[in-house]
Parts: C-alpha cells; structure tokens; sequence
C-alpha cells in the first residue's frame, strides 16, 4: 500500500512565461545528467549550459602537456575540472594530480563531482592560488614536476551565477571576488579609486577605448547613488555609449556574437579585485623552478595583457637558457570550437620546456 503520510518531493519554483529568466530557475541546463537533451540544444545555439563549465582547447593542452602514466602533474587553476579529467586519464593510476584552486566553493564542488563520477582517482585538491606554486612545490614534491597548467579565464559557473557578481547579464551583488577572504570587491573599488584611477585600470585590463567616458560616468553616478549592483553599472556603461538595455538587446539580435560594451568594464574589474597581473608575473618567476628537467608548463590565456606577459617571460627564459623550446606563436583555437563555444573566442595557448 501506498504510504499517504511520506513527505511529497519538493516542486520546482514556477516562472513566468515558456522559458527560465533567473539562473537559480535554469534546474534542467544545470542538471545534464538528467536532462542530456537540453544540454545538447543550448550548446547547438552555441551557448554553455548555465552551471557548466566546457574547458577551452582541451586538446590541444594535453598534446603540449605531452604527458606521460606516471606523471605528477598541476592542474593549478581546477575549476570544473574538465582539463582535469583528461590529464588524469593520460598519467594513469601511478601518476598523481595536483588540483589547485582558491575559489573555495569551487574546490569544493569539484571534488565532490570527482568523488562520485572518478572514485579513488590519484588526485589531491590544493585550496591556493597559483601564484602560490613554490609552497605546493615544497610540500608536495621536492623534486619537482612533470607539468604545470594554468587556465588563466574564470569558469563558466563563477560567470553565470548572480550571486558572485561577475557578470553583466545577470543582477546580483558587485562581487567578483575568487577568494572570499578578501576584502576587497568590484563594488568598493568604484567607490574608493579615483576618476583617474578608474580610467587607468579600465584602459590597462580591459583594453576599453572608452575608459575616460566609463571612468567619468561613474564618478557622476556614484556621487548621487552607491553602485553596488552588477546591473547598475552594467546600465551605466550602456549610458556611455546612448544605447538603453531594450536598444542593446535588439542591436545583439541582429548582431549575433556582438560583444556588450560593458564586458571589457567587468573584465578590468575582476582582474583588480583579484590582482590577476600581479599574481600571474609571481607565476612566470616561480614556475621554471618547480618543474624537473625537461618539464612542461602550458599557460591559457583570454586577454592580450596576459598573453603579452607570458610570451615576454617565455622568450626571456628562452634567452638566458632557463627554456629549451617555447611556442613561438600562441595556438588559437579552431574555428569550429569558437563556434560552439563563444566563450573560446579570445583564447590564446603557450608552452615553455624546462632547460
């Protein structure tokens, strides 16, 4: 007999209209292992699942990771784990896998995923940043490693939930906060710097032409108001450029894969709060000599800043004998994989081989 007084599974929150708005609403995109047919649709729209994550030129990391069973490895930014979950394959069981992250909530998730779906898989998850590499290298393995890989973008989940306040397609709080350690966020950097600072910040991370606009808008705004919501300055930047969001939502119709004029704004900012520059030159000092003799570090970049530093420090080495080979030109991805995936677009692909 049927049990009348078991509890009834909890219903899913209602939304207005045919469609899911919020992300919390998106329960089918964020779940594709029950739900294998919408994930398959957003992407043929080349779009990513909100909750997702897709690893950007997977294939063409582990061809120049040039990995080996047995290899000790880094994974020194683990995300989702996609990189992760290929570099495990290729060092087989006698190998061991280094998963490092200092977005906390993240580490957590992953390894939870790793539990379930790769049970005893010779992985250790590391709470750091990769700047901290030298630490790991000293507690971890004294003699070094075989290769280190560092995906230097943000991860389609940090992106895509409201809360963390990366993005400028959805409301939440102005965050962008990796590490929520750190007191410092998007939103107290609008408030604390200065019109100049701002322009110098906006032009040095976002390569945004209009910093001195953007710059000076929000010192308006925030005399009249706190800009504490990723929707308001999103708005903001919109203003700068006389378009409203109805416009700019008709003008990206009709322009597919249009880039929002606020992103390069976002952008700069996420890079402040988590001092991305600083901690990727303290990686390119420290990562030579963490490796053995004739290891390999590949390095993924998404901004032409960062893909400038890594290709001048690759080519110092080079000089001075610390590399044996470099990647003379950084490796873009095919055109069929910024197709499906948009979030590839910018990406750009380096290898240095330890001397």
């Amino acid at each position: 007999m049927t049990d009348t007084n078991a509890p009834k599974p909890a219903r899913r929150p209602r939304y207005r209209g045919t469609h899911p708005r919020k992300f919390e609403q998106r329960y089918k995109e964020k779940d594709p292992a029950r739900f294998p047919a919408m994930e398959a649709h957003i992407r043929a729209q080349g779009r990513t699942p909100a909750g997702s994550h897709v690893p950007v030129m997977l294939d063409e990391a582990i061809d120049l990771l040039a990995l080996e069973p047995g290899n000790l490895v880094v994974d020194a930014t683990l995300g989702r784990g996609g990189h992760a979950s290929a570099i495990l394959d290729a060092i087989g069981p006698t190998g061991r896998l280094l998963g490092v992250d200092h977005d906390q909530a993240e580490l957590d998730r992953t390894r939870e995923r790793f539990r379930r779906e790769r049970p005893g898989a010779p992985i250790t998850f590391v709470h750091s940043t990769f700047a901290g590499l030298g630490k790991i290298r000293a507690e971890y393995a004294p003699d070094g490693f075989d290769a280190v890989l560092a995906d230097l973008g943000v991860s389609s989940m940090q992106i895509d939930d409201p809360a963390r306040g990366f993005s400028y397609k959805f409301d939440g709080p102005l965050d962008m906060r990796m590490d929520r350690r750190s007191k410092t966020t998007a939103a107290s950097l609008i408030a604390t710097l200065s019109e100049e600072e701002l322009s110098a910040l906006l032009k040095r991370h976002g390569d945004e032409p209009e910093h001195v606009r953007i710059a000076k808008k929000i010192v308006e705004r925030r005399a009249v108001e706190p800009i504490t919501r990723t929707r308001q300055l999103a708005y903001l930047v919109l203003r700068t450029q006389k378009m409203t969001p109805d416009e700019w939502t008709e003008h990206a119709k009709q322009n597919p894969g249009a880039r929002h004029p606020a992103a390069r704004t976002f952008q700069a900012l996420r890079m402040a709060v988590n001092d991305e520059i600083g901690q990727l030159e303290h990686l390119l000092r420290t990562v030579p000599w963490c490796l053995k003799p004739g290891g390999r570090v590949v390095i993924l970049s998404f901004h032409s800043g960062e893909d400038g530093r890594v290709a001048e420090a690759f080519e110092s080495g080079l000089t001075d004998g610390t590399w044996s080979e470099i990647t003379q030109e950084a490796i873009r991805p095919l055109v069929q994989e910024r197709r499906d995936n948009p979030r590839a677009a910018s990406a750009r692909l380096r290898r240095a081989v330890r001397a």
